[in-house]
């Protein structure tokens, strides 16, 4: 069965987009290549069993099992040495992908405090919107009272539009709630 919101991609945003920018071919409406889940924890003095439960909350929240990010050099300071674990990270693609768009936009950004829609700005030049969410325990796979910490993560949202103008538009024909230029930011 096809994820809910990969059948309004088709049936709605592909139309829609295809109006607005007068695309010539189907191929060239951009689509959502991947979703990305990166979270760094850093300086943790629990530091292993703070990556068991990122990696195990994360996966709890996807669906899909957390990879942990070693560092790359070393901090005396921090006390960080070259290969240990300082964060996690997940790659959705595919009907995970879709599935877990469809509950960020429907289900967990609604239950953020004082919502009042994402930042419009967040694109990179290149067509992909990254947006931080400072608690996790926004989505409802996630228990209350089992939350030994809050995880914050960046998700960045990976398309295949050429210009930012036409990913902000795919975003938006999906749902995703963004701030009204007259808000204050």
């Amino acid at each position: 069965m096809e994820p809910a919101l990969k059948s309004i991609y088709k049936d709605k945003v592909v139309s829609g987009l295809k109006e607005k920018f007068a695309y010539a071919n189907v191929h060239q409406v951009p689509g959502i290549e991947k979703v990305v889940l990166n979270t760094g924890f850093g300086r943790e003095e629990d530091r292993k069993a703070a990556t068991e439960n990122v990696i195990e909350d994360l996966g709890k929240i996807t669906g899909q099992r957390a990879v942990p990010t070693k560092a790359k050099i070393a901090i005396s300071n921090f006390k960080l040495r070259i290969g240990d674990t300082v964060g996690a990270r997940v790659t959705l693609r595919g009907a995970r992908m879709w599935e877990f768009l469809d509950r960020f936009i429907n289900v967990a950004s609604p239950t953020i405090r004082d919502f009042r829609g994402l930042s419009a700005k967040s694109f990179d030049g290149r067509g992909n919107y990254t947006v931080g969410i400072n608690d996790h325990t926004i989505f409802p796979e996630i228990e209350l009272d089992k939350v030994n910490r809050t995880i914050g993560f960046d998700m960045t949202i990976v398309t295949t539009a050429k210009t930012d103008d036409e990913a902000r538009e795919l975003l938006a024909l999906l749902g995703i709630p963004f701030r009204k230029p007259n808000a204050a930011a």
